[in-house]
């Protein structure tokens, strides 16, 4: 019996789960943490797709740098206070560790059953290949594409700035 179906269809109902908790969570913090889960998911699928250069680009791309700077403006713009903060109970932690199981059992059951199949080195682009591509045909953009998200970095810091009591008597 074939389970890479099974674990494809158990993954991608967790990733839409994971994907309407994000959206209809109140919580930012809870609501980022959703979509790390779905992201996650969906690298797990790649993965059980035989793409694991797009798993591991979802996972540093889109889970790491994207979800930390989803973070960083959260806490920035000051979500509510510290102090007034408690340790969430069991019942909420409960989604999240099942997610994580499910997510987890399926990439250790995928990586056990997947078979090894030779591709040949002729077909195809590899990573060097894509790399030199890459930045030789579109280097321009992506300098540009990085100046986007330092300009959005600092824009977001100019919003969340507190304004100190006495500069805003003088405006």
């Amino acid at each position: 019996m074939n389970l890479l179906p099974i674990l494809f269809y158990l993954l991608a109902a967790v990733m839409v789960a994971a994907t309407i908790f994000a959206i209809t969570e109140k919580h930012p913090v809870h609501a980022i943490a959703y979509l790390v889960t779905s992201f996650f998911a969906l690298a797990a699928i790649f993965y059980l797709l035989a793409a694991p250069l797009v798993a591991m680009f979802e996972v540093i791309i889109y889970a790491g740098a994207i979800m930390v700077l989803f973070m960083f403006v959260i806490m920035m713009l000051d979500p509510g206070h510290a102090d007034e903060a408690r340790r969430p109970g069991l019942l909420h932690w409960l989604p999240a560790l099942f997610f994580a199981g499910i997510i987890l059992a399926a990439l250790v059951m995928g990586a056990a059953l997947r078979q090894a199949v030779p591709v040949p080195i002729s077909t195809g682009l590899g990573v060097k290949e894509f790399s030199l591509a890459l930045f030789r045909r579109y280097g321009v953009a992506i300098e540009i594409i990085s100046m986007q998200l330092l300009f959005a970095v600092v824009g977001a810091l100019y919003l969340g700035k507190k304004r100190s009591p006495s500069r805003s008597e003088d405006s």
